[in-house]
């Protein structure tokens, strides 16, 4: 069973909206092909199905879906999906009703709110893991899958030096010299040793509910505290963010788009990360669900973000010397890539024209981010992915950092040089 095309993320979610409705138990009389395929491609080449703890095509799709779930970083959001599909143990032949009762309970909402909402994250989250795992195998498997054949080169969007792995190392060139930067493609809250991460949020510093998907959710989730079968017992980055914004007065009220509140990092700490920087760069627009975000106010945010990290470097042992940017504004703020990535780019470089020797990162979660940021950032300045042109040693990007936590919160600083 070839796997290219990969399939695309709606069917693999219908796909598994069909295991929801059926059960694990009657995988066998369901049809599921596009994760029949998935299983099976990822399995090692020479040796088949083997790789895979099961020979049926029903039990092969079954371990596909536990090891997505599993990729959903733990807490509310897993322990859902695990109860919506049945592979909480003891509960494979429950009727759906049944497993969307328990999993609305684990939310706290009705049965309704649970299908029409939660139930929709929780599903969609599944699907893009499923479709993760199908992309690197096919990367892994079939390198040239992303090529076009007319032009002999990868395409933008599929570029193997984006697919193949989930870091890479991008040598851009600025200001004579040679700046590295590292791009990320996976889910923010997968980073690590990284110490600085920036989160977009409103102009009211309301971070979302931790079980939604967008950036500043995920890292409000992955940064819970929980006890050991999964309870939440603290959600420090939410409370030291409203502290943040009492002790300034602006709690209930609007900070001026391009604002940066600091908070440490909560359980992220174990991860490597060690603060958290909230970018107010959305402004909601009255009446509706909908935000407003100017390229000009994510460029201020960039710049504050680094003026703060300068102010606050020398307060950590060892200091702080990474950062990690999403693109920010085009989520919910509905900013195309291009413009968010020109808005970040542009205070990174003017911090670089005054010598800084920050470790950027950048964090995606998909292929067409990710190829745009490489075409941008390459042809911006003449630069070069691992090493295939310009002075790039081939290094793979590896993060740097520690994992050692600080306290203690600052609003947005005087600029400091580094020593």
């Amino acid at each position: 069973m070839p796997l290219t095309p990969v399939p695309d993320h709606a069917s693999i979610l219908e796909e598994i909206k069909t295991v929801r409705r059926g059960g694990i138990v009657r995988l066998r009389r369901l049809e599921v092909p596009s994760l029949a395929r998935i299983a099976f491609a990822l399995a090692p080449a020479e040796d088949g199905p083997a790789a895979v703890p099961a020979q049926s095509q029903s039990q092969s799709v079954e371990w596909l879906l536990r090891l997505a779930v599993s990729r959903l970083g733990g807490g509310t959001l897993q322990e859902a999906a695990e109860y919506t599909l049945g592979l909480t143990p003891g509960t494979r032949d429950w009727p759906g009703a049944d497993r969307r009762r328990r999993a609305a309970e684990l939310y706290g909402v009705s049965i309704e709110r649970f299908r029409k909402e939660q139930e929709a994250v929780v599903l969609d989250q599944v699907a893009e893991q499923v479709g993760g795992l199908a992309r690197a195998a096919l990367a892994e498997r079939h390198p040239s899958a992303g090529r076009d054949p007319a032009a002999g080169a990868p395409a933008a969007d599929d570029d193997p030096a984006v697919t193949a792995r989930t870091h890479r190392l991008l040598t851009v060139p600025a200001h004579g010299r040679t700046v590295p930067v590292t791009l990320h493609v996976h889910p923010v809250d997968l980073l690590r040793d990284v110490d600085v991460v920036v989160s977009p949020v409103n102009t009211y510093l309301a971070l979302p509910e931790a079980y939604k998907s967008s950036v500043a959710a995920s890292l409000r989730r992955a940064g819970a505290l929980r006890g050991l079968t999964g309870e939440m017992l603290g959600d420090p980055i939410h409370e030291e963010l409203r502290e943040w914004a009492a002790a300034r007065g602006t709690s209930g009220r609007p900070v001026l788009p391009g604002t940066v509140a600091v908070t440490g990092s909560g359980a992220l700490a174990g991860q490597g990360v060690r603060r958290v920087y909230h970018a107010a760069v959305a402004v909601p627009r009255a009446g509706t669900n909908d935000y407003d975000v100017l390229p000009a106010d994510v460029t201020r945010a960039v710049a504050h973000t680094l003026e703060l990290l300068a102010e606050e470097h020398e307060r950590f042992d060892p200091p702080l010397r990474s950062v990690c940017f999403p693109l920010l504004g085009s989520g919910r703020g509905g900013l195309p890539y291009e413009e968010s990535v020109r808005a970040v780019w542009a205070a990174v470089d003017a911090e670089l024209a005054r010598g800084a020797g920050w470790d950027i990162h950048l964090v995606v979660r998909g292929l067409a981010p990710a190829g745009l940021v490489v075409r941008m950032l390459t042809e911006y300045a003449g630069g070069s992915v691992d090493g295939r042109a310009g002075n790039a040693d081939g290094v793979e990007g590896v993060d740097r950092g520690a994992s050692r936590s600080g306290d203690g919160s600052r609003g947005v600083g005087r600029r400091r040089p580094l020593p």
